[in-house]
C-alpha cells in the first residue's frame, strides 16, 4: 500500500491490534521520508474526525466520572495503567490524523507525525503488556475522550492543533509523569518503570516536535508565539496546565523560562 493508503487504513482500524500492526507497516515509509524521498499525493480526502477507528470499548465518560487512581493495590494499578493505555491509543490516532489531515505542510511534517504514531503504538503495547499481567485488557475499564475532542475541534486549523494537542495536552502528560513514577517506585514495579521511562523520553520529543511546528507556523504568519498560544487556549476554552509543572521536561521540549513562569502564574 502507498503511504496515505496505509495511514488511512491505520486511522480507520477499529481493532487495536490491527491498528498497531498497520502503524508498524509505516516504518519503511518513515525511513524513506527521513532519507529525503518525495511525498506522494494523498489521493483520498481526509474524513471527519468522528469517523476515526476505535473499538466499542472502553466506555467513554466525562473526566469527572472517573475515580481517582492510586497504585496501592492491583485494581488501582490496573486503573492507572488503563488510563495511560487510553492516552497512548488516542495519541496513535492523533499523530496519524495530523500527518494525513495537514499533509500540505510537506514531507518533513508528515515524516514527523508518522514517526510519532509509530512510537505511540509501541508505547501502547508496552503499557498493555503490563495491564495484561494484572488480568485486564484495554477496554475493560471506562475512560474519557478529552484528547480526541480537541482533535475534532481543531480539525480545520493546524496552528490550533499544534498548540492544543502536543503543546498543551501532551505537555500536561509530562507534568503527570513524576507522580506516576513515584507511585510505581513505591511498590517496586521495575517492569512498569522501564516502560514508563521509554514513554517519558519519547514524549519530550513529541512535545518538542509540536512546539517546533507551532513556532514555525507562528513565524510564517508573523504572529507572537506566547500570545498566540494563550489566545488559542482562550478561544477553545482549553484546560490550563495544573501545577506542579515538570519544568525540566518542558524546557527540554522547547518551553522557555518566560512561558513556564506565565503558565505557573495563571
Amino acid at each position: 500500500m502507498a503511504l496515505f493508503e496505509l495511514i488511512d487504513a491505520a486511522w480507520r482500524a477499529d481493532d487495536v491490534a490491527a491498528k498497531c500492526h498497520t502503524v508498524d507497516a509505516l516504518i519503511p515509509d518513515y525511513v524513506a521520508l527521513s532519507l529525503g524521498e518525495s511525498l506522494p499525493v494523498a489521493a483520498r480526502e481526509v474524513p471527519a474526525c468522528a469517523d476515526v477507528g476505535r473499538p466499542l470499548k472502553p466506555l467513554c465518560v466525562s473526566p469527572a466520572a472517573l475515580p481517582f487512581r492510586k497504585a496501592v493495590d492491583p485494581e488501582g494499578r490496573a486503573a492507572l495503567l488503563h488510563a495511560i493505555a487510553h492516552i497512548e491509543f488516542n495519541a496513535i490516532n492523533l499523530a496519524l490524523d495530523a500527518a494525513w489531515r495537514f499533509n500540505a505542510l510537506g514531507p518533513a511534517f508528515v515524516r514527523d507525525w508518522v514517526g510519532v504514531a509509530i512510537e505511540e503504538a509501541y508505547h501502547f503495547s508496552l503499557i498493555h503488556d503490563r495491564l495484561v499481567t494484572l488480568g485486564y485488557r484495554y477496554g475493560d475499564l471506562p475512560a474519557h475522550s478529552g484528547l480526541w475532542q480537541l482533535a475534532e475541534q481543531t480539525a480545520g486549523d493546524v496552528l490550533a492543533r499544534m498548540a492544543l494537542v502536543p503543546r498543551l495536552m501532551e505537555a500536561r502528560g509530562l507534568d503527570a509523569m513524576p507522580p506516576i513514577f513515584r507511585a510505581f517506585q513505591g511498590i517496586g514495579d521495575k517492569a512498569t518503570l522501564r516502560a514508563l521511562s521509554v514513554i517519558a523520553r519519547d514524549e519530550v520529543r513529541h512535545v518538542a516536535l509540536g512546539d517546533r511546528w507551532f513556532r514555525q507556523l507562528c513565524s510564517k504568519q508573523h504572529i507572537p508565539v506566547i500570545e498566540t498560544y494563550q489566545a488559542l487556549m482562550t478561544t477553545y476554552d482549553a484546560p490550563w496546565p495544573r501545577p506542579p509543572l515538570n519544568e525540566a521536561a518542558r524546557r527540554s521540549a522547547g518551553f522557555d523560562d518566560d512561558e513556564i513562569a506565565l503558565l505557573k502564574a495563571h
